[in-house]
């Protein structure tokens, strides 16, 4: 028996398992929100990426302008016309939410935070965020600056997968700058050693927002919440959703990325079968249940015909849970198969045009012959 979600104080939220990328739960996850300081994790994720294109270098100096200087809110309290290594830089906007210092960042990277918002904008699109628009670095509230529980959660996954090595920035809990230390804000750091990021944010049009990631057991959950009360509700939001999402839900991995599932029959190339497989890993989160059974069945598009591209989708993969149907993905040639001499494209025409007359599916005779369309495998999932 699976309990129904808990039901938050706030407006929007998501709860996603960072394995499988599945939403295990939400409440208006596309509503397009303002995000405050959460806008920072697309900052950081920017300004990270140039650092592993080496476009930027964590010991570059940044001189610190005046607009930076200057900006409200939160800061780092920089000094104007001083000069600050980005890494620094990285941590006064991760743990002291600092807006100086990502006005500062951004102003060194795409030289004036508009130029800057478009790298976020493009970044956004890339990473398929489609309920996201950035106008500035910071997150300080401007008419058409906004983005969603859904796009924040899974923007937090990619700074996990994509930026690993610059995660643990996020789990910090105080930086000290100019003799000021500041405590990250992020409640859950202290009350929950499972946590390890990543960033709240707050203005009085979002209201309190945070964006969090746990591990245990080897399981990693994300929460994104928007429009809470207040900076403890806030925490505890992001704490019933991890609870709920540990304790009643598991991710297996079905079939893994470039593992060989099946090698059907070609015609007309040098080679009789091709090995097909999945492009990323079959990874679903599903209600716990020991006893669940599962079922994988393989379509292949038939008749598969030389030259065949490695990549070219040859059919699909199904997961079936009794009746009900699970997942499905494309099935991709794992190689490249060219096209065979004259006399066995020839002869594999002339086979196939017999079938086809015949009103055989052409190729079905062979290939189910080798056992490969419409194979069933069985296993059980955790």
């Amino acid at each position: 028996m699976i309990p129904s979600a808990p039901q938050l104080n706030a407006k929007s939220w998501v709860l996603m398992d960072a394995g499988s990328g599945d939403i295990i739960t939400s409440h208006d996850p596309h509503e397009r929100l303002p995000p405050a300081s959460l806008t920072k994790l697309m900052t950081v994720y920017v300004a990270t990426n140039e650092i592993l294109a080496n476009r930027l270098k964590a010991d570059d100096l940044v001189t610190i302008s005046e607009n930076a200087w200057r900006t409200g809110g939160s800061r780092m309290f920089l000094d104007p016309r001083s000069q600050v290594p980005v890494q620094d830089l990285l941590r006064g906007i991760v743990i002291g939410s600092g807006n100086d210092a990502s006005v500062a960042l951004a102003e060194h990277i795409a030289g004036s935070e508009d130029s800057f918002a478009d790298l976020m904008n493009a970044t956004a699109e890339k990473l398929g965020l489609l309920d996201t628009h950035f106008l500035n670095p910071t997150g300080l509230p401007v008419p058409d600056h906004y983005s969603s529980a859904q796009d924040m959660a899974s923007l937090a996954r990619a700074i996990i997968i994509d930026e690993s090595a610059y995660y643990s920035l996020y789990k910090q809990k105080h930086f000290t700058w100019n003799g000021i230390r500041q405590p990250n804000r992020n409640l859950l750091l202290w009350r929950d050693s499972s946590v390890d990021g990543l960033k709240t944010g707050h203005t009085e049009a979002a209201g309190y927002c945070m964006v969090t990631s746990a591990v245990r057991d080897g399981r990693r959950l994300i929460t994104a919440v928007f429009g809470s009360s207040s900076k403890n509700n806030r925490a505890n939001d992001a704490g019933k959703l991890l609870t709920y999402g540990f304790r009643f839900f598991d991710t297996q991995t079905y079939a893994k990325a470039a593992q060989v599932l099946a090698n059907p029959m070609i015609w007309k190339g040098e080679n009789r079968t091709v090995q097909v497989g999945l492009l990323d890993d079959l990874s679903l989160t599903l209600p716990k249940n020991p006893k669940r059974t599962t079922e994988t069945r393989l379509n292949i598009n038939e008749p598969l015909t030389a030259p065949i591209a490695m990549g070219a989708v040859v059919g699909t993969l199904t997961l079936y849970e009794g009746d009900k149907k699970l997942a499905t993905r494309p099935l991709i040639a794992l190689e490249a198969q060219a096209s065979g001499g004259w006399w066995a494209r020839t002869w594999d025409t002339l086979k196939l045009f017999i079938l086809d007359l015949f009103g055989a599916a052409a190729g079905s005779l062979e290939t189910n012959a080798s056992g490969v369309v419409d194979s069933l495998q069985r296993s059980g999932s955790a």
